[in-house]
């Protein structure tokens, strides 16, 4: 897609500034980019063959009726709540976490994903606090970490948020999934070659999904590449799901009305989703 140097400088700067807007009015939402902080939903002395239905809407009506069976089951209502998550029941699945955390206050699985969940609502001021009771400096977790560094981005706090990125990294080296939200932060802050270079970082690894390449596609868009950012974005994708991608990509990047009107959530990895 070939512009005249001086409009393509224009419409990128207009771009970064419309498509930050957009991400920010969705409250960050999206694609996933990042592994739970809670790992699998499989409970204690379960096979996971036989504990998590393939069917997500399956997996929340088993494990509502286990936790409705015993709401102070601690396995059951985490279980519960990550399901709701996952169908994206997510204010559903804080309340059920809440309660659980209330009734369990030293349980830090309940806590990680009660935090998790608050995160999911943009309440990212109570996730930072929940997620810093559910681990401890002595034994960090670098998921929990990479989700207080997202909270800490939707709340402003960019150069915050990246040692808690850092942090992750130091436990776990190239992860792809803390290098995403790393980009994606530098993104934020409209740091584009900074975000370009982590998230290419991230795409070099062999355990780096769709959604990492998502990002770096919007990325590479927002700099002007936008050719370049369709050949990423349709990589290895079905023909209809790379049209569909490459269709929200231009959306995003072509948007000429009030950035403001009509926001709404594209195929982009983004800040704090859940596997």
């Amino acid at each position: 897609m070939r512009r005249q140097s001086s409009h393509t400088g224009h419409l990128a700067r207009y771009l970064a500034s419309a498509a930050l807007t957009a991400l920010l009015a969705v409250g960050l939402g999206g694609c996933q980019t990042m592994s739970d902080v809670t790992g699998s939903i499989t409970s204690r002395g379960e096979s996971r063959a036989e504990a998590v239905p393939d069917d997500p809407r399956r997996a929340v009506e088993v494990y509502g009726d286990r936790y409705r069976a015993n709401p102070k089951d601690a396995d059951a209502a985490l279980a519960y709540g990550q399901a709701l998550r996952a169908t994206g029941q997510r204010a559903q699945a804080a309340a059920v976490l809440e309660q659980a955390t209330i009734a369990h206050p030293g349980n830090k699985a309940l806590l990680a994903g009660y935090g998790r969940a608050l995160a999911d609502n943009g309440n990212s001021q109570a996730a930072f606090d929940v997620l810093s009771r559910a681990h401890s400096p002595d034994n960090p977790d670098w998921r929990i970490l990479s989700v207080q560094g997202t909270a800490l981005d939707k709340l402003g706090k960019h150069e915050e948020a990246r040692r808690y990125y850092a942090s992750a990294l130091r436990i776990v080296p190239d992860e792809p999934s803390v290098l995403s939200n790393l980009g994606l932060s530098y993104m934020l802050t409209r740091d584009l070659p900074k975000a370009e270079e982590t998230l290419r970082r991230a795409y070099a690894n062999a355990r780096a999904d769709a959604r990492v390449r998502q990002n770096l596609a919007l990325v590479v868009g927002l700099q002007g590449r936008f050719a370049e950012a369709e050949t990423i974005v349709k990589a290895d994708l079905p023909a209809d799901e790379a049209a569909a991608n490459v269709g929200y990509l231009k959306e995003m990047l072509n948007r000429k009305d009030n950035p403001r009107t009509g926001a709404r959530t594209v195929p982009v990895a983004a800040l704090s989703q859940p596997d």
